[in-house]
């Protein structure tokens, strides 16, 4: 099986909820997570300050996992986190490992 990276764009009002979700998943073993600049974002989820700049302060959360903990992960997740702006998208990724 192929590993994969989820990315999710995660609104900092649910930031905390999303981060506790996964630290009590059995399936997740490794994930990131990093403030960010999201561009492109729709307009009535922008504060007036973000409207101005033209992006929105978001955290984004990058998530190693098998095939199969891909889509039980995302199924938890839709069913979790509906109508919340979540936005995700799943990469492909070739190699991993740990230097040891």
């Amino acid at each position: 099986m192929s590993d994969s990276i989820i990315t999710i764009l995660c609104p900092r009002n649910i930031e905390e909820q999303l981060l506790d979700s996964l630290l009590v998943t059995p399936d997740v073993a490794v994930f990131t997570s990093a403030t960010v600049a999201a561009h492109g974002v729709a307009r009535e989820r922008l504060s007036a300050s973000e409207q101005v700049l033209g992006r929105a302060v978001m955290t984004q959360v990058q998530i190693l996992c098998s095939e199969q903990a891909k889509d039980n992960l995302l199924s938890n997740l839709k069913n979790t986190f509906s109508r919340s702006g979540l936005r995700y998208w799943v990469t492909a990724v070739s190699e991993q490992g740990e230097f040891a």
